[in-house]
């Protein structure tokens, strides 16, 4: 089995004016996102996303990826992402390089599932899971001025049974909109909190006091992730676990976040750390340091579907019989039709849980009608 065609398929989709959201950095309007296609010579199909803007993908694609990925064997996919860091030598640890790695990687990954007979969290070694415990990502800051309760409660009656929420603003609104989210979920469930890194650290140390008393699960990103030396510093100040990984690309980046501990949690985006290849390296990585991984998604449904694989494969250590905590799986609840519309068979979150597909690879089929409507070339 070779390689015989690679696309990069840009998608888009803007909001509404005066409809922006965003986190305690700023509002966006646009979303967008790249996938890759790759067909074999027997004409397997597998499908893979690269969470990075359309045109740089789609050139990194052509210049630096193209006649490397035809003619390739798919079940040499794990040397994909080691290659990158190697050839190009300056330049594979770039975000795009690595986005564009991830999505090949995934699509290489679905189409060996797709010739074998078996799901992708299956192939990587995972015990066979049916379904995960999704966390509404909700409560996001807002052009528009509506109530801060309203996701809140839009979440709870949608079934979830456990959120997480933007802050980071400053310590008092941090405060107010934990306080709020907490009593509209009720205590048993599972509240995290984001703060995009637009702290200090010891701005982060006293938002950090505000809103322990609420039992919030984890805190994200509470500085930059470019400062190492600010999430050291944390490490002794804040009781609440600390959580990273959406803007850390590949293995190496990730040791520097699972050495000595720096963080509790690590999240891993599928579309952006080397694929799952990569992923499963720093899954098993995060195990020999006791470190839990949550994978971290904002995607469209291809990039969904690579997650949830994913999280479906990750051991439970050091846990045995009794697991104290779910694996948690993010499902964002902003417009993005790019996620509700793009496969034939949706994700549903409804009920509290979310089903693992247990077709062969990633277990989905793109809705080729709502690819067209969201291209974006």
């Amino acid at each position: 089995m070779e390689i015989t065609d690679v696309q990069a398929i840009p998608l888009a989709h803007s909001l509404p004016d005066g409809e922006g959201l965003g986190d305690a950095r700023g509002f966006g309007t646009d979303r967008g996102t790249t996938l890759v296609r790759l067909e074999t010579d027997d004409g397997t199909v597998g499908w893979g996303e690269a969470f990075a803007p359309g045109p740089m993908a789609t050139a990194t694609i052509e210049t630096m990826f193209a006649d490397d990925v035809v003619g390739m064997d798919p079940f040499e996919v794990e040397s994909l992402a080691e290659n990158s860091y190697t050839d190009p030598y300056h330049f594979g640890g770039d975000v795009v390089v690595q986005s564009v790695v991830s999505a090949i990687d995934v699509a290489c990954w679905d189409i060996i599932g797709k010739s074998v007979g078996r799901p992708v969290h299956r192939l990587l070694g995972g015990t066979r899971c049916e379904e995960l415990t999704p966390y509404a990502s909700t409560m996001y800051f807002t052009e528009a001025d509506r109530p801060i309760e309203e996701p809140i409660r839009d979440a709870v009656e949608e079934g979830f049974t456990a959120a997480k929420i933007k802050i980071g603003a400053d310590p008092e609104s941090d405060a107010e909109r934990v306080r709020t989210a907490r009593e509209i979920l009720g205590d048993d469930a599972d509240l995290m909190v984001d703060m995009n890194g637009n702290y200090r650290p010891h701005q982060a140390v006293k938002s950090a006091r505000a809103i322990e008393e609420y039992d919030v699960t984890w805190i994200e990103e509470p500085v930059p992730p470019e400062n190492a030396s600010g999430y050291r510093e944390l490490r002794g100040k804040i009781d609440i676990p600390i959580a990273a990984g959406e803007a850390h690309y590949g293995r190496f980046e990730f040791k520097d976040l699972i050495d000595d501990r720096t963080v509790d949690i690590v999240q891993p985006n599928l579309g952006r750390c080397g694929g799952l290849s990569e992923a499963r390296l720093i899954a098993g990585m995060a195990s020999t340091e006791n470190v839990a991984v949550r994978p971290h998604i904002w995607n469209s449904a291809v990039g969904m579907a690579a997650a949830v694989q994913f999280a479906a494969s990750i051991s439970n250590y050091p846990h045995t019989r009794n697991i104290p905590e779910p694996m948690l799986i993010e499902f964002d609840r902003s417009e993005n039709p790019m996620r509700s519309e793009l496969l034939e068979t949706h994700f549903d979150p409804s009920g509290g849980t979310i089903d693992v597909p247990q077709e062969p690879g990633l277990g989905i089929e793109i809705d080729q009608d709502a690819l067209e409507r969201y291209r974006a070339d």
